[in-house]
């Protein structure tokens, strides 16, 4: 006769402590959102206010203008999510322009040499403008609002000594503009419009920042300096590296803009680029990068870029003063840090769940 065994009765299932956060929550945690919100509601405005803009031809002309800034804001954005500024990079752009432009054009020179020669005094500002602010302690707001001088100063002075004003030389005769001008500058016809090649680079250039932000360790790196450097140094996270390498980054997406600007209007003048620096860091804000760093992404930066781009244009085709735009890039940029701060905290109730 067998007997009954007795079984334990179930343990209650442990209570969950997890917040639980609804699929609106999560995605209003996204950086981007707000910007993509903002984007819609502005392009909805101006289709109403502007026909001018209805047409393909400004759309695509919008576009273009989006990538002039966009492509250096993509390296801004990384380097602010690494927790730095860089305030060098609107002249350092034209920096690149002149160097290649006037020291090809004295020397007699092929323009490619003269290009390479130009990204290799970039990257040595890039690398400058991190060394010394890792390596001093100097805040980079500081460290590199002396080499905006330094870079204004030079491209003002060098410019004036050499060819006695403040423009480059016409290059467009010069050996290896041909093939430079179909890098930096080509234009795709499509149809009744053209789409500038600037465009495809900076869709380009914002997939690959995106890829290393969200899928490898580098971009683990970025977002940990930019959190709390002291943490990540503790866990053997290389600091110095990362830093250095997001200021050279933006050096070369700086390079990158300086050549297309010198191909495609073959002369540049020496003052231009002062206060561009500004619109790049207004186009990471705007996209969801926070000024404190360690948060932010590269399709926010680039929705920054494009609604700098749509307004810069589209005030035009509404008929109203330019001026107005600095006016508009204010609110922004005060709008935009509201919102930030806001899409944060969501973004803290989410990591919590």
């Amino acid at each position: 006769m067998s007997t009954p065994v007795k079984t334990a009765p179930p343990t209650p299932a442990e209570a969950s402590n997890r917040v639980q956060v609804s699929w609106t929550t999560r995605l209003l945690g996204r950086p981007e959102v707000g910007a993509l919100v903002a984007a819609i509601v502005i392009f909805i405005f101006f289709l109403i206010v502007a026909p001018a803009f209805r047409t393909p031809a400004a759309f695509f002309t919008v576009r273009y203008q989006a990538s002039n800034s966009g492509i250096v804001a993509v390296g801004v954005g990384m380097l602010m999510i690494g927790g730095e500024f860089d305030l060098s990079a609107g002249v350092l752009v034209f920096s690149a322009g002149l160097f290649n432009g006037m020291l090809c054009y004295q020397l007699g020179l092929n323009l490619w040499v003269g290009a390479i020669l130009a990204l290799i005094f970039c990257l040595a500002v890039g690398f400058l403008n991190g060394y010394l602010t890792m390596r001093t302690g100097i805040p980079s707001f500081l460290i590199t609002l002396g080499t905006f001088f330094i870079l204004q100063g030079a491209n003002l002075g060098v410019t004036k000594l050499v060819t006695g004003s403040v423009s480059s030389p016409n290059i467009s005769q010069m050996d290896g503009y041909e093939s430079l001008n179909f890098i930096f500058a080509h234009e795709f016809k499509i149809g009744p419009v053209s789409l500038s090649i600037t465009v495809l680079w900076w869709l380009a250039f914002v997939i690959l920042s995106a890829w290393i932000l969200q899928r490898t360790k580098i971009g683990n790196w970025i977002f940990a300096v930019g959190g709390n450097a002291a943490s990540a140094r503790a866990v053997g996270v290389p600091v110095l590296r990362v830093k250095v390498g997001l200021f050279m980054t933006v050096a070369f997406l700086c390079w990158f803009t300086g050549m297309h600007y010198l191909y495609r209007f073959v002369t540049l003048q020496a003052g231009n680029g002062v206060g561009n620096e500004f619109l790049y860091i207004i186009a990471a804000v705007v996209g969801g990068t926070l000024l404190t760093g360690g948060y932010g992404n590269a399709w926010g930066v680039a929705i920054g870029a494009f609604i700098f781009g749509m307004t810069s244009l589209c005030i035009v085709y509404a008929g109203w003063d330019p001026n107005w735009f600095k006016a508009f890039l204010g609110v922004m940029l005060l709008l935009a840090v509201m919102v930030n701060l806001y899409v944060k905290r969501l973004s803290t109730t989410r990591k919590a769940a």
